[in-house]
């Protein structure tokens, strides 16, 4: 009886034993693998260079840059700014050649109007259902690729008669509105959400050619847009 209770006790005072050793060692391989400041700054680096990833993917016909345009997009501030980059084309038509386009956007969305579903404070984005953007306001810039288009005046015209312009660059504003659907979380797959949008739109030439020439009809100085957004992050 007296070897069993001593067998017992010295298997116990193993297992205290080890379990401290285990304790111990945990520890110390949690002191090990604390992070250094290099690390640190590796993650905040890495943080940094993911911000780049482009959250949306966008198409859009016309306005003032191509036939059709496709592109990437960041958005922030809640949702409520757009950088947006894209690549279009214009068809050959009458000239000689078809042309690229390419087009940096800034797109401001103040308000988000829930049309399912309770609203959200401060138009945040819903979790799901249908929401109205009542007004979108985009300021962009496209250019054309080509020899045809320049960015001084050429000499065949009379001397500044093309001062302060270019055609090789166009500044545009468009107003518009948005109908975003919020894909329910159980179902998305590539896109969170999808926006439809239609924008009015203008740029500098088609007001400055109105300026000169008070009879060109103040509806020609507007152009229609469609478009298609997906929310992809």
């Amino acid at each position: 009886m007296k070897r069993r209770l001593l067998i017992i006790s010295l298997a116990l005072a193993c297992g205290a034993m080890i379990a401290r050793a285990e304790d111990s060692i945990d520890v110390q391989h949690e002191i090990a693998v604390a992070p250094t400041r290099y690390e640190l700054n590796v993650e905040k680096r890495r943080q940094h260079w993911a911000a780049l990833i482009p959250t949306q993917f966008v198409i859009q016909n016309a306005g003032n840059m191509g036939l059709l345009s496709v592109g990437i997009g960041w958005d922030y501030a809640h949702h409520h700014l757009e950088t947006q980059l894209l690549f279009g084309f214009i068809p050959k038509h009458q000239s000689t050649r078809a042309k690229a386009t390419m087009t940096v956007k800034e797109n401001y969305i103040p308000w988000r109007i829930a049309l399912t579903g309770p609203q959200t404070s401060s138009g945040k984005m819903l979790k799901q259902g249908w929401s109205f953007n009542p007004l979108t306001v985009s300021l962009y810039v496209n250019t054309v690729f080509g020899h045809e288009f320049w960015r001084g005046q050429p000499r065949r015209y009379p001397s500044r008669y093309y001062e302060f312009m270019s055609t090789e660059y166009r500044v545009n504003l468009a107003l518009g509105q948005r109908f975003t659907w919020q894909i329910p979380e159980q179902r998305r797959k590539r896109a969170s959400s999808v926006s439809l949008f239609y924008e009015v739109s203008t740029c500098d030439i088609y007001i400055r050619s109105k300026i000169i020439d008070h009879g060109i009809p103040f509806k020609d100085l507007f152009g229609l847009s469609l478009g298609v957004k997906l929310q992809t992050m």
